[in-house]
């Protein structure tokens, strides 16, 4: 019974901290466009998304995280046999970088904080794009075991990712063109008054 109440609260760990890394990786994206913004916007939102960084990374995201780690060793220490598992392997070594992943967040969010980041919005857009990768990857591990498709099937889910990840890029460069052509459009009509 005990590996039920670890497998579901390994289940609600992940779900919770992968949450707390879409969110904060998109916090970012926000944190560095008010940059753009003029004073005293740009403070404004500056000082909101370093408190919703921190909140999210302390309150959700690191206890997921934790909460995760915490239930997986609960599950292997009910069935020790997975540790001879080699896709239980795999997906400690994903986790790990996972791991790592969460720690260059919080770096992140401290060079933000000091106005030391370099990295555009765009650039952690695409950042947005690993815990997606991560996760898929874990997931199928977690189902699949040891017997991953490599069928049609799942080439073509492989395939959607791509594709999600890719619209998703798409649409952030199209909204990021249109307000370049709005603001030239609102240059010219006022160099036209």
């Amino acid at each position: 019974m005990a590996y039920y109440w670890y497998k579901a609260f390994h289940i609600v760990g992940f779900v919770t901290w992968f949450a707390g890394l879409f969110y904060l990786v998109r916090l970012f994206v926000y944190h560095a466009e008010a940059n753009d913004k003029p004073e005293p916007a740009r403070s404004i939102l500056k000082a909101q998304y370093e408190l919703m960084e921190k909140r999210l990374y302390s309150i959700i995201t690191t206890p997921g995280m934790l909460l995760t780690i915490a239930m997986a060793i609960g599950l292997i220490s009910t069935q020790s046999e997975l540790l001879k598992q080699p896709w239980l392997h795999v997906k400690i070594g994903l986790v790990v970088l996972l791991i790592g992943y969460h720690h260059y967040c919080k770096r992140i969010m401290k060079q933000l904080a000091a106005g030391e980041c370099k990295i555009t919005a765009q650039q952690f857009r695409w950042l947005n794009e690993a815990p997606t990768i991560f996760l898929v990857v874990i997931v199928m591990l977690a189902i699949f075991k040891n017997n991953l498709p490599t069928d049609l099937t799942s080439y073509v889910v492989v395939g959607m990712v791509v594709a999600f990840a890719a619209s998703i890029q798409l649409y952030a460069r199209k909204r990021r063109l249109d307000k370049e052509r709005a603001e030239a459009d609102d240059l010219a009509s006022a160099a036209g008054s």
